[in-house]
């Protein structure tokens, strides 16, 4: 049965023909190649290939790992932001000696390329145990997806918790205030796992690019991790700050849109990084 792999985000397909759609990134069949059993693209030498156009280049984010056909890389990354020095050309070269042809290599984040960036070189593990456990770490962290899977936590939480706020102040019962609290406590519970897991996806996928995107996702989160923990120290020392005076009351409902807000933009940024749609 032969294998296919998806140029963007390297999900591999057994089949006869290539998927309609990649079901991991929702790429189109066509940016999917016929690979052998190691991995490496097959040689199709002998069949019948169509010459491309120059409209139908393929360019790599070195980035993200988008994928541009055209005749030259778009200015500006529609995923990351990166500038259009961040693309680089997908050239299928064939050597003298027949075999299959070969991809020019990508440099900057994995995604997309020849190796996923959660497989770890074990050739090159370092000698430290501590220093191979971080490895582990990072390897786990990558290939399990734990940063966008732990994000679901907060941003699951966070919106229930403004809302009990708010139905709290319209309509004066202490348990709506009482579940907003311990809502929001969850949620600086849950903010170190991800901060912590999208500093390592944003350094070992997106080479630690800082893209305007990227300036915007970090400032973002920054901002609900702060004002998070500042509501639930604001509540431990005033328990009773929606019943407080119209100036201090407004001041929290304030801070809890802030977050709202800042939690919704990194969201949304995160969502395209991830669906690229």
């Amino acid at each position: 049965m032969s294998k296919w792999r998806c140029g963007v985000c390297g999900y591999i397909h057994e089949g006869e023909q290539p998927p309609a759609k990649c079901p991991v990134c929702g790429a189109d069949g066509s940016v999917f190649e016929l690979i052998d059993e190691e991995g490496a693209p097959a040689d199709t030498t002998t069949e019948a290939k169509p010459v491309k156009a120059a409209a139908e280049k393929r360019w790599r984010c070195t980035v993200c790992g988008y994928i541009h056909v055209g005749a030259e890389p778009p200015d500006i990354c529609p995923v990351c932001g990166s500038g259009k020095d961040a693309f680089e050309e997908v050239i299928e070269e064939a050597d003298t000696s027949s075999k299959a042809p070969q991809k020019k290599p990508v440099t900057g984040s994995a995604i997309g390329s020849e190796k996923d960036p959660g497989q770890i070189d074990t050739a090159q593990a370092p000698a430290s145990f501590i220093a191979r456990m971080q490895q582990g770490i990072i390897h786990q962290v990558m290939k399990h997806h734990i940063h966008p899977v732990s994000v679901h936590i907060p941003n699951g939480v966070l919106p229930i918790s403004v809302l009990f706020i708010l139905l709290a102040m319209l309509s004066g019962h202490s348990a709506l205030q009482t579940a907003a609290m311990y809502n929001m406590v969850l949620v600086v519970l849950t903010l170190p796992l991800v901060l912590l897991t999208g500093y390592i996806e944003w350094k070992n996928r997106y080479a630690g690019a800082l893209t305007g995107r990227f300036k915007l996702k970090i400032g973002a989160a920054l901002v609900v991790a702060c004002s998070a923990t500042i509501i639930v120290l604001w509540w431990i020392i005033n328990p009773a700050v929606l019943q407080s005076s119209f100036a201090v009351k407004g001041a929290f409902v304030l801070l809890n849109l802030l977050m709202l807000s800042a939690a919704i933009i990194a969201g949304l940024i995160g969502g395209k990084l991830v669906f690229r749609d």
